[in-house]
């Protein structure tokens, strides 16, 4: 401060400048907990030495940081007004006590004005940027708070859908186990060998179904989330999901190499929907006339593909949230008398496939048409 009167054409005294630039430093220091005391204070301190003389220049500029922080909390009103008292009380001492002529006493406290209305304009547009920022932060935030409330919703929702399945698959295996026991049972006595390959049938059917029960158990141990469908919805409802497709005006091929049975439920019930859900935008979404799926068996892997010649400009492929309808009619495409929804779309596929360890894509197709691919590990 004394070296800012000294170029405004002040003097520098002992007496004067320097305990207001102590004053308005302790000031300064005070602000952020008494930010409107310490502005009065501040322009009290230098109308007093102006008006005993111990300070030549200056009304507003010793106290633009007081100005300035009152802006940027938010007391612009009180800061204006202030400083509109202090600027109408100098322009009276220029001109009644100093005797200063208007034109002076313009040119004195105009520049006083300007100044005001500048750390004013500056103090504000800072505080409109910051609470920009602030804003845009917190909307950030709540979108990433949203999208982990959505995605632990889903999870909870895929859980439920493991459990639904865990109870059908062992309510089906002890069924099955319990026809084959039955046909042993009756035929101990009169026929030995087929008893016995009931018993070994049965035998089968418990070790299959409890490596199945080992991944969907495993899958909710972990948290993640895995695709459930009633218990037709495998593989083996593959036929019947593409001649209600056929039904619906679109010629499909089905090609499959390896073996299927040998496809653990978790993998094989998201094989399934993966298609189910790409035959689904095909019918809705993609005017196509020609679709081709193509499942290969492998020991270590599942891949799925599904290609049609339809148009994958200008239709939304990710819109597909149920099962596929048939061209201007209402219903289904899937298993008969099943009230679950196939997914969401392709990110409800990609989920999906993610949840199995595998990747998937989808987009345009080499000549005309489009593409979803799945690959999706067998876990041994």
């Amino acid at each position: 401060m004394p070296t800012a009167i000294a170029l405004a054409g002040g003097s520098v005294t002992l007496y004067g400048v320097l305990p207001l630039a102590g004053t308005l430093a302790i000031l300064v220091v005070l602000r952020r907990r008494w930010p409107v005391a310490a502005l009065l204070v501040a322009v009290a301190a230098v109308t007093a030495m102006r008006g005993a003389g111990l300070v030549e220049v200056g009304w507003i500029w010793p106290a633009t940081v007081l100005f300035a922080h009152a802006v940027v909390i938010g007391r612009v009103g009180g800061a204006v007004g202030t400083g509109v008292v202090v600027l109408a009380y100098a322009a009276g001492w220029e001109w009644a006590v100093l005797g200063h002529s208007p034109d002076l006493v313009v040119a004195r406290v105009g520049g006083e004005v300007f100044w005001l209305a500048l750390v004013v304009a500056v103090g504000v547009a800072y505080r409109n940027r910051r609470g920009w920022q602030q804003e845009l932060a917190a909307r950030v935030t709540q979108s990433a708070h949203e999208r982990d409330l959505d995605a632990r919703r889903r999870r909870a929702e895929e859980r439920i859908r493991i459990a639904h399945e865990l109870h059908d698959l062992v309510s089906h295996t002890l069924a099955v186990v319990g026809v084959h026991l039955h046909v042993a049972l009756d035929t101990l006595e009169s026929a030995p060998d087929e008893a016995r390959d009931a018993l070994q049938l049965a035998q089968d059917v418990r070790g299959r179904a409890m490596a199945d029960l080992r991944a969907l158990v495993d899958v909710l141990r972990d948290g993640s989330t895995a695709t459930t469908a009633s218990p037709t919805a495998q593989l083996d409802g593959l036929a019947g999901l593409v001649a209600q497709v056929r039904a619906a005006g679109i010629d499909v091929e089905l090609r499959e190499t390896g073996d299927r049975a040998a496809v653990p439920a978790p993998v094989a019930l998201a094989s399934y929907r993966i298609v189910q859900e790409a035959l689904t935008n095909t019918v809705r979404h993609a005017e196509a006339t020609r679709a081709v799926v193509t499942l290969c068996y492998e020991p270590a892997q599942v891949t799925i593909t599904v290609t049609d010649d339809g148009t994958p400009a200008g239709c939304d492929r990710t819109a597909g949230t149920g099962d596929p309808v048939r061209r201007g009619t209402s219903g289904r495409v899937g298993e008969p008398g099943s009230s679950d929804t196939a997914g969401h779309g392709i990110a409800g596929m990609q989920e999906r496939v993610r949840a199995l360890g595998g990747l998937l894509r989808a987009g345009r197709a080499a000549g005309a048409g489009f593409t979803v691919q799945a690959s999706i590990p067998v876990a041994r």
